[in-house]
């Protein structure tokens, strides 16, 4: 099967659709093989612009999604970047080829996929990404401030212990809602205090920490 061909059909679709303007998120997504982020038995689906499941529950966001949560980062080539929510380590790999000068830390509270993300990365030659077990509800406080942080799983509100973790000037973004419906929030961290804006509607399987906090 030609990826390339279809990776690249996709990208051009996203472009003509206003999903994608950014060059730098264009480029990411134009190389990166998202075809290595799934399942085998999925692969004939890799370019179809839909959720796939990864097993444990989780899922690989639709190429659309990926395409909006990238350029509303607005990443630097030399972010500091925390990811909860490492899945298969798709757009940890996205985020990695845009800040090329600077570091992805991606959070997993799924063991095999932490095994299966850093694996992925690594056979796909990114060096500027540690894959991290753990609960992404408290972050990554040791490795803080960030200057992006992205929450790909959908938290009952803004978390507190992300927007502490964020570098003045940074961006969050995490979807934020009830099972089955979200609102894409994004956050800046300012001098005075966050501000916060409604970007659009989503749906992500739900953050789950260890405390127990979780969805109702």
């Amino acid at each position: 099967m030609d990826y390339t061909t279809r990776r690249a059909k996709l990208v051009d679709r996203l472009v003509s659709q206003r999903y994608l303007s950014s060059g730098a998120v264009i480029s990411a997504m134009r190389k990166i093989p998202r075809e290595e982020f799934i399942p085998d038995k999925l692969r004939a689906s890799a370019y179809d612009d839909n959720p796939l499941p990864v097993g444990f529950g989780q899922t690989i966001s639709a190429p659309h999604m990926v395409a909006i949560m990238s350029e509303a980062l607005l990443v630097a080539e030399n972010s500091k970047i925390l990811e909860v929510g490492a899945g298969s380590g798709y757009q940890a790999a996205v985020l990695a080829e845009i800040a090329r000068k600077g570091w992805v830390y991606t959070i997993e509270r799924v063991p095999e996929l932490v095994v299966w993300a850093a694996e992925r990365l690594h056979a796909c030659g990114f060096r500027n990404v540690s894959v991290v077990g753990g609960d992404g509800t408290v972050g990554l406080p040791e490795h803080a401030p960030y200057d992006r942080i992205i929450v790909t799983a959908a938290a009952p509100r803004v978390p507190k212990a992300l927007v502490e973790q964020l570098a003045l000037d940074g961006i969050l973004l995490v979807p934020v809602g009830g099972q089955g419906y979200q609102e894409l929030m994004r956050v800046r961290k300012k001098a005075g205090g966050a501000v916060t804006e409604n970007l659009s509607g989503c749906v992500f399987v739900p953050l789950i920490g260890e405390d127990g906090w979780q969805l109702p």
